[in-house]
């Protein structure tokens, strides 16, 4: 969800179906596509971007209910029943929770997803009208518009896929079954499916690894290797938990891959004997990774060392094979972030019997696969998404292949979104807009009370060397050399991930490319790249309610100004802290500053390691969530400090009845406010480093004199926290 050096301000599927693509999961920086924005004046305001009438007859109801709103901020949507400083996500949001229902094939609701099914109707006309194209023969093969209408159709048709069963994957299933000894299944953890690779950074599927390029921590000029733990479809808790959910989960799990492994020919016995052995080495493998919330600090995840020396490390694992498997050539160095893990494995893998290895790679090349194969796979994959997400229904198969085409060609599909609903006026003042929270963000560093003057300018210089991405990029991903071809949906799959998997192994011991982006443009996210000190907006969020023309001032800072200022703190959390303007890990604080930082973030994870969600025994996690609670309470007080200085802290008329301070706090519950399924809900405490859209509003407000006085709050009531616990870091 949220890697090493790339943060941001979401990481659900409907913020993030505009990324996926093939065989590219972790791009050469290490970055994860995550983001947000920061505030607005009125003079940088955006038009409207679709004309209404268009917009009625292609928008779905959810979009078209969104659009319906007439007002930046509705008192409509309040519960005024709930006094704003005992529970402020309640009281800006409480009428409008209580009139929602998530869709059904859903599994959430808010202000993130709502904005994304309106950016897919726009993505959904652009592959229907290139499908067009190609069926009237109207565009020539080879084009973007072609390869666009030609994967897309490749995708709808269940009809070829239905005929061809699991045939797509029975050359890796052959190897295999083949598989006689330990470095035979060392050799198939090489195999490269329909991702494009073998490890889960290649996106195959199979080895029980990440190893992929990667840019160096401690050389942001040069691409590298990097390995990391992996092997488990799980949580790593759910693996080991002994509480009755985990149990409950395990159980479902096993049955899941026993019904998926009878799907290939195995009968009741054989699938459910399989099922359990791979529960069983999957289970070891837990207890040998990491967990999450540990690999917070990209100092305990940076090991360095020549390819030769990871090899003597686990001599029964052939490094050079592998990568040679996957494209890769001349690697000299690896950064291997998880060494226990590796070493580990290595004796895992001589001491697992032949068989259950065999089992698990092939439980392992048919659950990477399932959504590309026949209705059976498919309708399986399904109802183990609808286990651990809750959803009741799955998406029509054209908004499924949209989505997947976009994932595949996002940059040719995102030139005609861009074409269709942006405009260069609008990207000119979405640059103006960063660049002022960024003069913001430079004041509040100078006139930090608790940071010296040495840490200060290294402060400020990595602030100002921020590499600034907005909207779509300025040059264009060239796919002339990646071949589509009428007919396989899996094969096209492969040749994506396939041609991704080279162009990235291209750039090891070279520089990063730092011009390429990490999101498509029409993505509803933004994001942060430590290894590049990078900020990205794409098109895609610079939208109501993120941003909006009608709004005023005060809505648009502390909605997309506040998400503006999450994205730039980031380089300051308490990871980020730690690279320096030229994206390396270097310590450039003093002993005291550092230590006082350290103290203030604990506070932090201190104050959500006491909230809870769905019940309970449900807690955040505060050291997992630590980055983007920082990066919440630094971005609004950053953007409340922006609007501030913008009006020259002259008194605003109230609006609705509302102060602009208080318009500035309900922008930002607006735009967390959403409803989820507890099991959606339980499933991203475990691994999302994002805190509930509650506590994302509730939490940094608490901690902010600015809200206490907006709304009149005393000390002892639930929204302020007592001094002593009170954090403030930027």
């Amino acid at each position: 969800m949220k890697s090493r050096s790339g943060r941001g301000v979401l990481t659900t599927p409907a913020a993030l179906r505009f990324a996926r693509i093939p065989g590219l999961r972790q791009l050469q920086d290490g970055s994860q596509p995550f983001t947000r924005l920061q505030r607005v004046s009125p003079t940088m305001l955006f038009r409207r971007f679709f004309a209404a009438a268009a917009l009625a007859a292609v928008l779905s109801p959810v979009a078209q209910a969104q659009r319906a709103q007439t007002k930046p901020l509705d008192r409509a949507n309040l519960d005024t029943t709930c006094a704003p400083c005992t529970d402020f996500y309640q009281f800006a949001n409480g009428t409008w929770l209580g009139k929602q229902t998530i869709p059904p094939d859903k599994s959430g609701l808010g202000a993130f997803g709502m904005l994304g099914d309106k950016n897919q109707e726009v993505v959904q006309h652009i592959v229907d009208d290139d499908a067009k194209l190609v069926r009237g023969g109207e565009t020539k093969a080879g084009t973007n518009e072609w390869k666009i209408g030609t994967f897309y159709m490749s995708c709808l048709d269940t009809v070829a896929m239905e005929k061809v069963g699991f045939k797509p994957i029975k050359a890796q299933l052959d190897a295999i079954a083949a598989i006689k000894n330990t470095d035979d299944v060392v050799k198939t953890f090489g195999l490269r499916g329909a991702g494009g690779g073998g490890g889960r950074g290649g996106g195959g599927g199979l080895a029980p690894f990440s190893l992929g390029p990667s840019t160096d921590p401690r050389n942001s000029k040069m691409v590298i290797v990097s390995a990391n733990q992996g092997g488990l479809v799980l949580n790593r808790e759910d693996y080991l938990g002994t509480n009755e959910r985990a149990v409950k989960r395990r159980a479902d799990y096993v049955e899941h891959v026993a019904r998926t492994l009878k799907l290939l020919g195995e009968n009741d016995g054989q699938a459910k004997a399989s099922a359990a052995a791979i529960l069983m080495l999957e289970t070891a493998l837990a207890k040998i990774s990491i967990p999450q919330a540990d690999m917070r600090d990209p100092n305990s995840t940076y090991h360095k060392m020549a390819l030769a020396e990871f090899g003597k490390m686990t001599p029964h694992l052939d490094w050079a094979r592998y990568i040679k498997q996957q494209g890769g050539k001349n690697v000299g160095d690896v950064n291997v972030r998880t060494p226990t893990f590796f070493t580990a494995l290595d004796s895992l893998l001589p001491a697992t019997g032949v068989a259950d290895w065999k089992a698990y790679l092939r439980w392992h090349a048919t659950n990477s696969a399932m959504a590309s194969l026949s209705g059976a796979f498919r309708a399986e994959s399904f109802h183990w998404q609808q286990i651990t997400s809750g959803v009741l229904q799955q998406e029509s198969r054209v908004k499924l292949c949209a989505a997947a085409t976009n994932g595949a060609l996002g940059e040719a599909v995102g030139q005609d979104w861009i074409k269709r609903n942006f405009t260069p006026e609008a990207k000119a003042r979405a640059t103006k807009m960063v660049d002022n929270l960024v003069s913001a963000l430079r004041d509040r560093i100078k006139g930090l009370d608790w940071m010296s003057e040495v840490t200060k300018v290294q402060a400020v210089a990595k602030l100002d060397a921020f590499l600034r991405k907005i909207a779509y990029p300025d040059k264009w991903r060239d796919y002339s050399t990646l071949e589509i071809k009428t007919g396989s949906y899996y094969d096209n799959q492969k040749v994506v991930g396939e041609w991704n998997s080279e162009r990235s192994w291209k750039r090891v011991g070279h520089a990063p490319d730092r011009a390429e982006w990490s999101m498509t443009p029409p993505t509803v996210n933004a994001s942060y790249s430590s290894s590049l000190n990078q900020i990205q907006f794409p098109a895609g969020i610079l939208q109501p309610p993120f941003f909006d023309a009608k709004a005023d001032d005060a809505v648009n800072y502390g909605a997309i100004g506040a998400v503006i200022g999450h994205e730039m703190t980031h380089g300051f959390d308490d990871s980020g802290r730690q690279f320096d303007a030229t994206g390396n890990l270097r310590d450039w604080w003093t002993p005291e500053d550092a230590a006082k930082y350290k103290s203030a973030a604990q506070l932090v994870v201190e104050q959500f390691n006491g909230y809870t969600v769905v019940d309970d025994q449900s807690h955040v996690n505060g050291r997992l969530t630590l980055g983007e609670n920082i990066a919440d309470l630094g971005g609004l007080t950053v953007a409340y400090f922006a609007m501030q200085k913008a009006n020259g802290n002259k008194p605003k008329a109230k609006i609705d009845g509302f102060t602009q301070e208080q318009r500035f706090f309900l922008a930002w519950a607006q735009i967390w406010r959403g409803l989820q399924r507890p099991e959606a809900e339980l499933q991203n405490l475990k691994t999302n480093a994002h805190s509930p859209g509650k506590w994302r509003v509730d939490g940094p407000l608490a901690n902010m004199p600015e809200f206490k006085a907006a709304f009149g709050c005393k000390d002892g009531d639930a929204m302020v926290r007592p001094e002593l616990i009170r954090a403030r870091i930027w």
